[in-house]
């Protein structure tokens, strides 16, 4: 609940410290979370553990995690906003990340957060190698290009929602 109280405190400072159930659900309509850690990059020992098409590889770009199972926030709408701020600043081709159906898979906390709250989220990350292992290795690029698109997210964001919106 603490996403949601943050929300509804921030938006009854916005209107003089009066609660407003109206400003709220505005304000929860109008949110975006950026559920962001690693992701799992192709590993070449264990290639058949990833989709074929939905492979990530280090140093190529941020990458999308997806789920049937909804252990991942990432929806159509929410990959959307994400590639198209992406796009804004000429950044690589997001890529994406999908898990075999017959493999398991770890959650976040974004699916947790979005049905509590009702607020669009996505998970997303850096891809990496040897995840939770004391070896663990991402691409120095993949950094520049997550510090890139966050950017991008805060600058593009509402342009780019308003154009989904209509």
């Amino acid at each position: 609940p603490i996403m949601g109280d943050a929300v509804e405190r921030i938006s009854a400072a916005l209107n003089a410290g009066e609660s407003n159930p109206d400003l709220y659900s505005a304000a929860i309509h109008k949110s975006f979370v950026l559920s962001v850690d690693q992701a799992h990059a192709i590993h070449p020992n264990y290639a058949s553990k990833h989709e074929k098409g939905h492979a990530p590889k280090m140093n190529d770009g941020m990458v999308i995690k997806r789920n049937s199972n909804q252990r991942y926030a990432t929806n159509s709408i929410t990959g959307l906003i994400i590639r198209e701020c992406a796009k804004k600043v000429k950044l690589p081709p997001v890529q994406e990340f999908v898990v075999r159906n017959d493999c398991g898979c770890g959650s976040t906390i974004g699916p947790v957060i979005s049905a509590a709250t009702g607020m669009r989220a996505i998970d997303m990350g850096c891809p990496s190698l040897s995840m939770h292992s004391i070896r663990e290795t991402m691409g120095v690029s993949d950094l520049t290009h997550g510090l890139t698109l966050f950017k991008a997210f805060f600058e593009h964001f509402r342009d780019v929602d308003s154009s989904i919106q209509g």
